[in-house]
């Protein structure tokens, strides 16, 4: 049986194997399944503190694949906004639309070669009371699959759960999300958002978009 379970003996770059040893030598482990094709969309969870970046950037680095990942446009303002798109952050187009914003990214991500964006769905590291909807709709615009990474810190391991096409039931779709992350710890449990999707805002309703 395949376990997927990463060694530094195994991976072909000096960087690699580098930065799984530094996994491993705080207690990390890493199972990584090949990815279903050359775009896609990563939801990582959970997220609840600063140390699921340093995790997941240490992650990134042992599998070598070039992830891009989201966040917020304010952590790309000066020096520090340059090492962030050197690692791979794209910036939240705050003053876009939702909608704009979410079709002008599934175009880039479909004309690229290859782009794969890792989105965390909680958005922040405080508790909310749910998942913001932005990595569905875009996995639905771009025509893309959804792989589910978790960070696992009840066992210490990043590994990918499943891959996923979204049908559009949302309801569906989302039970198959809440399934394949049963059982995986936050750092900070009580901080973890459930495994549901923000209701539509009044902008997005279909009576506003028929008026």
């Amino acid at each position: 049986m395949v376990d997927y379970l990463l060694r530094p003996a195994s991976l072909p770059t000096w960087g690699q194997r580098t930065a799984l040893r530094v996994l491993h030598l705080f207690g990390w482990s890493l199972r990584f399944k090949p990815l279903p094709g050359p775009h896609g969309i990563a939801v990582v969870y959970p997220h609840t503190s600063n140390w699921d970046f340093i995790v997941g950037l240490f992650g990134k680095w042992a599998v070598g694949v070039p992830f891009r990942w989201i966040a917020k446009e304010s952590l790309f303002h000066g020096p520090l906004g340059a090492l962030m798109r050197y690692w791979g952050g794209l910036p939240v187009e705050r003053r876009a639309t939702p909608s704009g914003a979410t079709q002008r990214l599934a175009e880039r991500i479909n004309a690229s070669d290859w782009m794969w964006i890792a989105i965390t769905p909680e958005g922040a590291r405080a508790h909310r009371p749910h998942w913001k909807s932005g990595f569905y709709h875009l996995a639905l615009a771009a025509q893309a699959p959804l792989v589910l990474i978790a960070l696992d810190f009840g066992k210490k391991e990043i590994r990918v759960l499943d891959t996923l096409l979204l049908s559009g039931d949302l309801d569906a779709d989302m039970a198959a999300i809440r399934a394949s992350y049963a059982g995986v710890t936050a750092l900070y449990p009580d901080q973890a958002a459930p495994i549901l999707l923000a209701p539509p805002r009044a902008a997005d309703s279909p009576e506003r978009r028929r008026a």
